[in-house]
């Protein structure tokens, strides 16, 4: 694993494990964060075939910005040939995912272990 780089902003933190980009959010993920990480998520996910994980694991709140901001990782991941996986514990967060049916096309996982060893993120499937 390297060494973390600077936050590249307060919501954002980015490293590189296992071939992956680790996108790990912090905080209250609401409007006002997404118009901060928007050019950032978008910045790393336009490469071809990303690798990414997106780490909620930091994250206190989440609203439907948050939702927007996953979704639209998700699709420009997968219009560029790559993979997207989600790490999440959050019970509050678990459950918007499910009641949104964002965790039916982003099955989220329990740990970075599990994530990085997850085979199906190409699709979105678990």
């Amino acid at each position: 694993m390297q060494q973390d780089p600077p936050p590249l902003s307060r919501h954002l933190r980015v490293r590189t494990e296992h071939g992956y980009t680790v996108l790990e959010f912090r905080g209250d993920i609401d409007i006002a964060a997404a118009v901060e990480l928007t050019p950032l998520l978008d910045a790393v996910t336009q490469r071809p075939a990303p690798r990414i994980v997106i780490d909620l694991r930091q994250v206190d709140f989440f609203d439907c910005s948050g939702l927007r901001l996953l979704t639209r990782a998700r699709s420009r991941v997968l219009d560029h040939g790559g993979r997207i996986h989600l790490v999440c514990t959050h019970p509050l967060t678990l459950r918007v995912l499910r009641i949104t049916g964002v965790a039916e096309v982003l099955p989220p996982r329990a740990g970075m272990a599990e994530a990085l060893g997850s085979p199906g993120a190409a699709s979105g499937r678990p």
